[in-house]
């Protein structure tokens, strides 16, 4: 119990995967979910390290699966949340189902916001803890064929700017935005996206590397990164391009090849 504690969601592949490997090497206990079974696979990797590792698999979209997350944690104090879960979705809006989309805005939104509102609440009293959110640079750009992947990330995007303002008094908490853009990941895969531009690139970042610019900016208490250059340079033409060219530069990536 000596050791500092991080829960890591969204562990079992990924940018999660990795961030959780990294807090395991930095001495942290960790607990780490995701709402498949192979996070209790990834839980046995992160064993190498030393620390206490313990799994949970829970459906993040629902109260139920992040109370059932932080009942897992029994009572321990939460020094830092990677709060990483989040899902995809290609393809037009018109076709997509209501289960299907709805289950991206309640992974990305509500169940995000309600473990970060519950887990910085102790954060601000004590005036002590990290927490990172998984943002991306979508939440710049109009996700044309991807509408409401990237309009879930421009909230989460903008909202932590927001919150970060509201805790700026608690100096000894820092909550730190990380922005990626094409992560080598199965992120494509799980959002039907394979058959678009994106989905097939072979230039998609690192998720180890993505996960590092993370957790550096994170100790280092900034406000937020965008990891890589080219994610960068994205996030500063976002600024000034209109939404129109946006739109249309995003659905050459994400429109499915076979669509006219």
């Amino acid at each position: 119990m000596a050791n500092k504690f991080a829960i890591v969601t969204g562990a079992s592949t990924g940018i999660g995967f990795e961030l959780a490997t990294i807090a395991a090497k930095d001495g942290y206990d960790i607990l780490v979910v995701a709402d498949e079974a192979l996070i209790a696979d990834a839980a046995r990797d992160f064993d190498q390290f030393g620390t206490q590792v313990r799994s949970v698999e829970a459906d993040l979209s629902t109260t139920e699966g992040v109370d059932a997350l932080l009942a897992a944690a029994n009572g321990r104090q939460i020094d830092l949340l990677c709060a990483n879960a989040g899902r995809g979705l290609g393809h037009a809006f018109l076709e997509q189902d209501l289960a299907d989309w709805r289950k991206v805005v309640d992974t990305n939104i509500t169940g995000t916001l309600y473990l970060l509102q519950t887990v910085l609440k102790p954060m601000v009293a004590r005036n002590e803890g990290k927490v990172l959110v998984t943002g991306s640079i979508a939440g710049y750009i109009p996700g044309s064929y991807q509408a409401v992947y990237n309009a879930t990330k421009s909230f989460v995007d903008f909202f932590t700017d927001a919150l970060r303002n509201e805790i700026k008094d608690s100096d000894g908490v820092t909550l730190t935005t990380l922005k990626p853009g094409p992560v080598d990941t199965e992120f494509f895969e799980r959002g039907d996206m394979l058959d678009t531009e994106v989905g097939q690139s072979e230039s998609k970042r690192d998720p180890a590397l993505v996960a590092k610019d993370g957790w550096d900016a994170l100790m280092a208490g900034k406000a937020s990164i965008f990891s890589g250059w080219s994610t960068k340079v994205q996030g500063m033409l976002a600024n000034v391009m209109p939404a129109s060219v946006l739109a249309e530069q995003h659905r050459k990536m994400a429109e499915p090849k076979g669509d006219d």
